[in-house]
């Protein structure tokens, strides 16, 4: 479906802004890669502390890009997370909750702009190689929303018939390729290299043709249930969850490769994320988000605080850190600026990041960013230093007995949390409460928050909101 745009001001601004790159020598049009990895913690690449195994590419990515230290997702689990990178808005925005499965019928609006119509507004190639979530049904997949191409799984790796909570609830994995489905998946070891091979491929041929493009790499790994090639198998020495994590910096490094033998390294933007915090209950098979609080399906930071990586040679200062909050929400509008494309008509959340990427500011590009769950429930805000939660259940791990080798622990979901401040910048835990000592914190972020409860809705105080759009319903159930 085409696209209508509307050419705001933000948008002639971008076109000009100062901190675009001014080298003649480089396109206006820099290809742009996304890698995207699924249940990764905070603290499970070297560069963010992890010591068990060895990311030698990630860490160099790191080391010559920028890395943020306060990045976040809009909500702890896939498909809502997903939804926000794509489309610049919180997932409650466009009626996207949850993780979609292949009982649901609705999925992206059409009405809606994704990243990649935002790039083929500009004449880019694109494509996903992995996995979508975003609806199953023919409507909803990736070349229906901007892809050129497409090859990967609807959903999420799990759901399939043997799932250890719940067998009777899932289908067989379906690959689809287009629209087409190609195949179902009961050896997932291949998941991880056959996407990266079709990445490569997909940036030799781009790179040959002299075509920009837009590479979105959604690497199923590591959710639950692990698998790793057999070529990688055992090489880290950290049992199957270090294997994984090896083979998803093995590709970041084949993609790197495949960016400088094609000629096009150095203009090609290459982004690293994870969708949401470890599912802790897998114990074993899960990562780890520590020194942050919990994990996966929570609003404390270990289910929201993700690494993110940006590496642009001779554009984005190597060795660059920012520790000023930032969010998914906010890379749609910077790809916007980057490319010289309008924002959509459709109201989104987003604002650039571009001046915290390139080094040109230290300042968070917005007020305060919001973190809804479980059917659009407010639960917590970061303002600044400052984490405020709403009071709120929550589910815990603390005092279970962790999963082991894909068999998960079962979750208290009886723990509670009240209105609580937090000083991420002391206290990056979120275990000591100062809401006592700064009633003036509370209050204006509370205001904030009463703000965008009247514009997004909050479950949990039964407000609706007055800005939700309507997620896409499947033709025969908006004919009921």
């Amino acid at each position: 479906m085409q696209k209508v745009f509307i050419l705001t001001i933000s948008a002639l601004l971008f076109s000009s802004c100062a901190s675009k790159p001014e080298d003649e020598t480089r396109s206006s049009s820099p290809n742009v890669v996304m890698i995207f990895v699924d249940d990764l913690g905070y603290a499970d690449i070297g560069a963010y502390g992890a010591t068990a195994y060895k990311t030698p590419e990630l860490d160099k990515l790191a080391g010559e890009g920028v890395l943020f230290t306060d990045f976040y997702v809009s909500q702890p689990v896939c498909s809502a997370s997903r939804s926000s990178l794509l489309t610049g808005s919180y997932a409650n925005r466009i009626g996207i909750h949850g993780a979609l499965g292949p009982g649901n019928t609705h999925g992206i609006n059409p009405a809606e702009t994704t990243m990649a119509e935002l790039f083929k507004s500009k004449e880019y190639a694109t494509a996903i190689f992995g996995k979508w979530h975003l609806g199953h049904l023919p409507e909803f997949l990736p070349t229906e929303h901007g892809f050129d191409r497409y090859y990967g799984i609807p959903y999420s790796n799990d759901m399939w018939p043997f799932h250890p909570e719940n067998p009777k609830a899932w289908v067989d994995l379906p690959t689809i390729e287009g629209t087409e489905v190609v195949g179902y998946n009961t050896d997932q070891s291949r998941f991880t290299s056959d996407f990266t091979a079709r990445a490569v491929d997909f940036i030799g041929e781009q790179a040959a043709a002299g075509t920009p493009f837009f590479l979105y790499l959604a690497h199923p790994m590591p959710h639950v249930p692990l698998a790793v090639s057999e070529e990688r198998a055992g090489a880290s020495g950290a049992g199957l969850f270090g294997d994984v994590i090896q083979e998803i910096d093995w590709s970041v490094g084949q993609v790197l490769k495949a960016l400088k033998d094609a000629g096009v390294e150095d203009n090609t933007l290459v982004m690293f994320a994870s969708d949401n915090g470890p599912w802790l209950s897998y114990g074993n098979h899960a990562g780890s988000a520590l020194p942050l609080r919990e994990g996966k399906g929570t609003a404390f930071d270990g289910g929201i605080r993700v690494p993110f990586i940006a590496r642009w040679p001779e554009v984005i200062p190597a060795g660059l850190r920012v520790s000023a909050p930032a969010m998914t929400i906010d890379v749609f509008p910077t790809m916007a600026e980057l490319i010289g494309a309008p924002l959509p008509e459709l109201p989104i959340d987003g604002r650039s990041i571009w001046k915290l990427m390139n080094g040109t500011s230290t300042e968070s590009a917005q007020e305060a960013y919001y973190f809804y769950y479980n059917q659009n429930e407010l639960h917590a805000m970061r303002s600044g230093q400052w984490k405020l939660n709403f009071p709120h259940s929550y589910r815990t791990m603390k005092g279970q007995t962790p999963g082991k080798d894909g068999i998960p622990g079962k979750y208290d979901y009886s723990a509670i949390v009240g209105l609580e401040l937090f000083n991420l910048d002391s206290d990056i835990s979120e275990s000591i409460d100062v809401s006592s000592q700064h009633p003036d914190v509370v209050e204006r972020l509370t205001h904030l928050a009463d703000a965008k409860r009247a514009e997004l809705g909050d479950a949990l105080r039964g407000i609706e909101g007055t800005a939700n759009r309507e997620p896409g319903r499947h033709v025969s159930e908006t004919a009921n």
